[in-house]
């Protein structure tokens, strides 16, 4: 495992905030002061916790950072990561080695930030009144506590409308993502041509005995979207009556093992997860289901799916579980008694025709991000060429892609904001070179008028 993979669900959606905050800014890099950003708005994971406990607030983070960092001056898509960023990350890594951690979390990157000489995020620190040891030291203590603690103590609720109730589950709320909150919310985009495959999701979770469904398909053909698609279905009153009310939790593997330094601890938190799941009317979702079979095995002598199986057996736990045929038959297949825990169903790369209606199902989602129109032709194009031409990935992951890719080259090269910056500039060189001319041939009157 290397590269994006070790790092958590939450590392990553930190990064994707990073770049909103510096795409709102009109940044053309995604610096250390939006990773700060990031990391207090990533709600759910220790380094806001740490960050929060320091007195800090988002709102308070993001005006220091627009004050000190400034607005830039045009609308960009091409952003990318700034060299103290990078450094960042590859100090995160080393941050999780140290620590013994196979997964780089919130509080690896939080603790990498406060090393790194470049940006401004430091300097952010210092003007709230915060120091990078005060939040070192922070973010070990939430990690204590997070480790140690009783399931109550120190966790900070996925969202924070939950903190208005009593929440039955505050581990799982801390390293699972709520797609019924989501769909409440109107985040998730909308799933065509997946109806047969949805409903029969249904039918096994409503079932009595063996009701935890396992999505077999390639990657990006579209398991997740189903999953997603359920949740839609529990939010809309659309399911029959065990299913209804129920939360959709998916459970970032990473997440679950990331500071299990120690012998017992990973089985003490997997034991409070579904401790938590039993009391709760949720439906826990685990992509990459395989990731199961090995994880937390380091320094024990039993892994996540054998802890997992006999709350599976006595139906004391429902769980929807994704991954590829190649990697169920190597780890699924190949256990007895976790494969009769799960009911398979087989998921299919769609049709060029049926990918097209899939595009202009979410067409409206990637028009508005973009903000251009994404005509017909455009949609049928990018089924078609993808499929003729990306033979190692499948549909309709690689025409969502494609459509995606082409939006933003064109928003970057035929953005109005951009021409008219690019004209503005050419007067403004214009300018300066009259004025530098009129200087040097003594005609102040004129240079001043040209600086005015």
């Amino acid at each position: 495992m290397s590269g994006m993979e070790r790092f958590t669900q939450r590392a990553r959606r930190v990064l994707a905030l990073a770049h909103q905050e510096a795409e709102r800014l009109r940044h053309t890099n995604i610096d250390t002061e939006h990773l700060l950003v990031g990391l207090i708005d990533e709600d759910g994971g220790i380094a806001s916790h740490a960050l929060r406990d320091l007195g800090l607030e988002p709102d308070r983070v993001r005006e220091m950072v627009e004050r000190l960092t400034g607005m830039g001056l045009q609308d960009t898509t091409t952003i990318e990561l700034s060299k103290g960023t990078q450094q960042v990350l590859e100090f995160a890594i080393e941050e999780a080695r140290l620590l013994g951690h196979q997964f780089i979390g919130t509080e690896h990157l939080l603790m990498a930030l406060t090393r790194s000489t470049e940006g401004m995020a430091i300097e952010v620190l210092k003007k709230l009144g915060v120091t990078p040891e005060q939040v070192r030291r922070q973010v070990r203590r939430a990690m204590d506590e997070a480790t140690n603690s009783p399931a109550t103590a120190g966790q900070a609720p996925l969202n924070r409308k939950d903190d208005k109730k009593d929440a039955k589950t505050p581990l799982v709320d801390q390293l699972a993502v709520d797609l019924t909150t989501l769909a409440e919310e109107g985040k998730l985009d909308p799933v065509i041509g997946r109806q047969k495959e949805i409903e029969r999701l249904i039918q096994i979770l409503a079932r009595r005995n063996k009701n935890n469904p396992a999505l077999i398909g390639e990657p990006g053909v579209g398991k997740t979207a189903i999953v997603e698609g359920l949740a839609q279905r529990i939010v809309d009153g659309d399911v029959p009556a065990p299913l209804i009310g129920k939360r959709v939790l998916q459970l970032d593997v990473g997440s679950l093992v990331a500071g299990t330094m120690y012998r017992g601890q990973f089985e003490e938190r997997l034991k409070r997860v579904i401790d938590e799941l039993k009391a709760s009317k949720s439906i826990l979702f685990i992509d990459e289901l395989h990731m199961l079979v090995g994880a937390g095995s380091a320094g024990s002598t039993v892994d996540a799916a054998n802890i997992l199986k006999p709350a599976l057996s006595r139906g004391e736990l429902q769980v929807v579980g994704a991954t590829t045929l190649d990697e169920y038959r190597k780890h699924i297949e190949t256990d007895a008694a976790l494969e009769r825990r799960f009911q398979p169903i087989v998921v299919i790369e769609p049709t060029v025709d049926e990918t097209i209606q899939i595009l202009k199902g979410i067409r409206k989602a990637y028009e508005e991000h973009h903000r251009l129109v994404i005509s017909d032709e455009a949609l049928e194009s990018a089924a078609h060429l993808s499929s003729r031409y990306v033979t190692e990935r499948f549909l309709p992951d690689k025409a969502i892609d494609l459509i995606d890719e082409a939006s933003s080259r064109v928003r970057m090269y035929k953005s109005p904001a951009a021409q008219t910056f690019k004209d503005l500039m050419t007067q403004l060189r214009g300018i300066r070179a009259d004025r530098a001319a009129a200087v040097e041939g003594g005609r102040n009157d004129d240079a001043q008028e040209l600086t005015d």
